[in-house]
């Protein structure tokens, strides 16, 4: 009996299953391009990015993931910062309390590897590395989180993500 052992698997995450803490965000849609756009304003808050991905109880099987992609748009004016970028991973027990919440070690690459890279008026296509990739057991939730702070005419769009992985079963 075989096995697959994919190591160029890649999970698209739609804009429209991100959650954000604060402001106004539209869902958009140009020429055919999503995206959920912020509506400018002085403000600071956080993106979540859930990484859904498929997992396993078993050892080394499901996903594996090593990185994350997300594509995203700074206008009009440089955000204040862009200070977090932290993966975590959260594990439920079944009455629904988290038992664990670890914070996965990650390295946005060396063009967003600085709030004010990350920050910067223009088109972002940034890669964070998994420092050691990690399987995705059963019951984990792995979520991204990027944290920002917005001057007063900043727009700040996102179009996606993509999960990379390998996928074993």
């Amino acid at each position: 009996m075989g096995y697959v052992h994919d190591t160029q698997m890649i999970q698209q995450i739609s804009p429209f299953q991100f959650a954000h803490t604060s402001g106004t965000w539209t869902p958009t849609v140009s020429t055919n391009l999503v995206s959920s756009v912020r509506t400018a304003t002085a403000a600071t808050g956080s993106t979540i990015i859930p990484i859904t991905l498929p997992q396993n109880s078993g050892t080394a099987k499901g996903a594996y993931l090593v990185s994350i992609d997300v594509f995203y748009k700074v206008a009009t004016a440089n955000l204040n910062g862009v200070a977090t970028v932290q993966l975590a991973k959260d594990n439920w027990k079944v009455s629904g309390t988290a038992i664990d919440v670890t914070t996965i070690s990650s390295t946005p690459d060396s063009a967003h590897n600085t709030s004010a890279l990350r920050y910067a008026i223009g088109d972002h296509s940034m890669t964070v590395a998994i420092d050691s990739p990690v399987w995705m057991g059963a019951g984990d939730l792995y979520i991204l989180r990027i944290d920002w702070d917005a001057a007063a005419t900043s727009v700040l769009t996102f179009f996606g993500a993509r999960a990379n992985y390998t996928l074993r079963i």
